[in-house]
């Protein structure tokens, strides 16, 4: 039995895992707000040990578990740096797999979530039929994994931060400090921000008050959904600036690459599905420069489990 970890913005979501997806126990809690990178590994070790005591077992009896970190990852060295959307971030390397292995007693493996997730996409879902990709994870902030020839592509450890790719020169503060990245229009948590900037100029919206009813304090993917039902004027502008952001993006890459298409997921990109990918597709397509290619874009096949499938695959 192995653990696997998706570390997101808002949740930190823990499944075992036997076989290759066969899921045996899970385990969810929020994501530290504040405390940086310490208060995350706390977090997730206490989530783990949640999971593991769900279905009757020590964390130590575990063949391994995997995390899927967004940020920076060393995954030779076990670390997570440069983190802008976490416990209030972070810049340098922290030693997540020796802490959360001595923590939990079992071998540690740490990688970037968006790659763990494609290749579990590659492996078992949406990208079983596609033999280069890339995917676009669209969640709290809006990530990126590449798959070249059926083989993950990571550069020197950084490729597919698609978020931070620029789609307006001087453009909208990102998270990450800089201007003009597709974050910026399409993060979550960017959307959000910006959200409470206009409402407090007096926009009228409904985010805030659907988010009260929810007794939650952020406007998660649910809210959004609820609002964009309601045809709230406010969710709808920042979904249309966020579906131009990723198709500016997607299209940018098909022009690069030329690749066979694109594989959606993430909090947003799950929640959405058909629609968010049809609407990237739409926003893409004026941006190829071939008219004969048309790269399929397609929401991924394993849903939420997608990371944590994704991430336990790490220590199979």
């Amino acid at each position: 039995m192995r653990g696997g970890v998706d570390l997101g913005g808002t949740k930190i979501e823990v499944l075992l895992v036997e076989d290759e997806r066969t899921i045996v126990g899970r385990a969810r809690n929020a994501t530290p707000t504040e405390g940086g990178a310490k208060a995350v590994v706390d977090a997730i070790a206490q989530t783990v040990e949640d999971a593991a005591a769900s279905v009757g077992v020590e964390t130590a009896s575990l063949t391994g578990v995997g995390v899927g970190s967004p940020g920076a990852v060393d995954e030779e060295r076990g670390t997570v740096g440069f983190n802008s959307n976490l416990a209030g971030g972070w810049r340098d390397p922290y030693p997540f797999a020796a802490e959360l292995g001595d923590r939990l007693g079992t071998t540690l493996r740490v990688a970037n979530d968006v790659e763990v997730a494609a290749t579990a996409e590659r492996d078992l879902g949406s990208g079983r039929g596609l033999h280069s990709w890339v995917a676009i994870w669209w969640g709290t902030g809006l990530g990126g994994a590449v798959i070249l020839n059926g083989e993950r592509w990571l550069g020197n450890g950084s490729a597919g931060e698609i978020g931070h790719m620029v789609v307006k020169l001087n453009g909208r503060v990102c998270p990450c400090g800089r201007r003009g990245c597709a974050e910026a229009y399409a993060g979550r948590a960017a959307m959000e921000d910006r959200a409470r900037r206009l409402y407090a100029r007096g926009q009228k919206t409904k985010l805030f008050e659907l988010m009260e009813k929810a007794n939650r304090d952020r406007l998660s993917s649910s809210i959004w959904e609820k609002a964009l039902a309601a045809d709230d004027p406010l969710a709808r502008e920042l979904f249309d600036d966020a579906y131009d952001a990723i198709g500016a993006v997607a299209g940018s890459i098909a022009n690069l690459l030329d690749v066979d298409g694109f594989v959606l997921g993430g909090g947003l990109g799950t929640r959405f599905g058909v629609t968010a990918a049809e609407a990237i597709h739409g926003k893409m397509r004026p941006h190829v420069f071939n008219p004969a290619r048309d790269p399929v874009v397609v929401p991924a096949a394993l849903g939420d489990d997608g990371g944590a499938i994704g991430a336990a695959l790490l220590v199979r």
